[in-house]
């Protein structure tokens, strides 16, 4: 289900987020914060570690907007109730490794913030 289909208004929101992949040492916050603008969803992602240096989603590479106690970033949500595939990179490990993983945004859990 696409972000058009759900017809979201402009807005805050929460969502269910499952993962799968990588070796399942790490995991994400769930619900997580949505935010809605001129159409297009970008979900905050929160990792159990701050050591993700950067994400790749639908080909494009985004950086953390934080990593202080966790690593955080800001990505776009393009569907919903179907696997979106992610690669996060960590750099737990000797050396960096891009491990992939499987996001999906549960549209029946999708909630307006504060509600």
């Amino acid at each position: 289900m696409t972000i058009d289909e759900l017809q979201l208004a402009d807005g805050n929101y929460t969502v269910e987020v499952t993962m799968e992949g990588g070796s399942g040492r790490a995991t994400i916050e769930s619900p997580t914060a949505l935010s809605v603008e001129d159409g297009q969803a970008v979900a905050q992602i929160t990792w159990s570690s701050n050591h993700y240096d950067y994400m790749i989603v639908g080909g494009e590479k985004y950086l953390p907007v934080s990593t202080d106690e966790h690593s955080v970033f800001e990505i776009p949500v393009a569907v919903f109730d179907e696997g979106m595939d992610v690669i996060g990179d960590t750099t737990a490990m000797s050396t960096p490794h891009e491990i992939e993983y499987t996001l999906n945004f549960s549209s029946a859990s999708l909630q307006a913030a504060g509600e």
